[in-house]
């Protein structure tokens, strides 16, 4: 009797009997059409957040950043930060505002002076897309420039810009400073908000240009797994380099970016969930009518000595095999769909164009999107997704379960 509530909930939601079965099977399907957006959003936003997160940190901030606070002389610093395990690689850069001139008008632009070998890096080369030239700076007259900033000068490789800066005069005034600058590349990470401003040049000639009062100085450094090892590198290199330097990782430097990421994945992950709860009240209904149409079965059981705590258990779980297959078949579904986004998007894009007769509509604006989506699939949160889908199915029916279980089987048979 023990094994029986169990082999007859599976009847029931796989049975050939018309009656019954079907409110269980078409609740698993309710499930399952709620799941299926559930997983797709997480995928999608872990893809997203991750994506930007690593262009972030391997062609902006980097994975540490190190300040000289008060001999203002980076260059010293360079040598000890190398000479650590955690640190794959060390480089100089000065960064600040500047204003570039070409033959299209003027644009404010972020100057970025970086040692050349940066961009030789791994992590670089994995997401710095060359559109169009090269980027390699031959001389301290090159420069890059980020694709919407080339867009707004009307500008490509060979055009000569000019950057005017500012630098501090012997009397401690600010005057500003106009060099020529031959483009050498269009550049693009991927994520335009990242690189929209980005004028690069090469340190000697940030350092020649930049004024150390107006612009900041820092090291990037990059270590063998930013995601693991950047809080313990950073803790290495703060002792290393001892007082006066200040060591930060890419967590504290784009705290508020990552955070609203996160917040973001969380609020979009709690409104789905609701779907799956109001899934979760059609398994509750579904076993009432399931009760409700197997009254006769119900009476046989008790008849046969079957216990209020064995029929219960028929309709639990009954429950809990609706609710878990309706998730693994969301679940599946989501997944497929979230690791093939990026081909159905670009299909999408395609038949709107055709049918409605544009070119170039986008439906993830590069602007605000990446160009390319990264599949994440965060097993973990998948795992508790369908448990929670399975729990909410089971509690919801525990009511009906427990009305079903009160039924008197002489009632019953007097009814029927």
């Amino acid at each position: 009797m023990k094994s029986a509530p169990f082999f007859i909930a599976l009847r029931y939601l796989w049975g050939r009997a018309k009656e019954g079965g079907r409110y269980l099977r078409g609740a698993a399907a309710g499930i399952a059409l709620s799941l299926v957006p559930i997983i797709v959003t997480l995928v999608v936003a872990d893809g997203m957040i991750r994506g930007i997160t690593d262009r972030y940190i391997e062609l902006g901030t980097s994975h540490i950043q190190v300040y000289d606070f008060l001999e203002d002389d980076i260059d010293a610093g360079l040598a000890a930060a190398r000479d650590d395990g955690f640190v794959r690689g060390v480089w100089r850069e000065r960064q600040g505002l500047g204003i570039i001139v070409g033959s299209h008008g003027r644009v404010g632009a972020t100057v970025r002076a970086v040692d050349p070998a940066f961009w030789d890096d791994p992590g670089s080369r994995a997401f710095l897309k060359v559109v169009s030239g090269g980027v390699v700076l031959e001389t301290n007259r090159d420069a890059l420039l980020g694709e919407a900033l080339a867009e707004s000068l009307n500008a490509e490789p060979g055009s000569i810009i000019r950057l005017m800066t500012v630098r501090v005069n012997e009397d401690g005034s600010n005057i500003p400073r106009l060099t020529l600058f031959t483009v050498k590349g269009i550049i693009s990470s991927g994520y335009r908000e990242l690189d929209s401003l980005w004028c690069i040049i090469n340190y000697d000639a940030g350092s020649e240009l930049l004024s150390p009062e107006l612009y900041r100085s820092f090291l990037l450094v990059k270590t063998n797994d930013p995601h693991r090892d950047a809080d313990t590198a950073a803790l290495r290199l703060s002792a290393r380099l001892g007082p006066g330097y200040g060591v930060y990782t890419w967590k504290q430097l784009e705290r508020s970016l990552y955070s609203s990421f996160r917040s973001t994945r969380q609020m979009l992950i709690f409104i789905m969930a609701i779907l799956v709860l109001v899934a979760a009240v059609n398994v509750s209904s579904a076993t009432s009518m399931l009760a409700i149409e197997r009254q006769r079965d119900i009476a046989v059981l008790k008849t046969c000595g079957a216990s209020p705590g064995n029929t219960r258990a028929v309709f639990l779980w009954g429950s809990f095999f609706t609710g878990l297959a309706g998730a693994l078949a969301g679940g599946a579904a989501g997944l497929l769909i979230g690791v093939f986004i990026n081909q159905i998007i670009r299909g999408l894009e395609a038949l709107i164009n055709a049918v409605a007769g544009i070119r170039g509509l986008r439906l993830l604006d590069p602007e605000y999107y990446l160009e390319e989506i990264p599949i994440v699939i965060d097993w973990i949160t998948v795992l508790a997704i369908v448990l929670f889908t399975i729990g909410c199915s089971v509690f919801a029916s525990w009511l009906p379960a427990r009305r079903a279980g009160k039924l008197k089987p002489l009632e019953i048979l007097r009814r029927v």
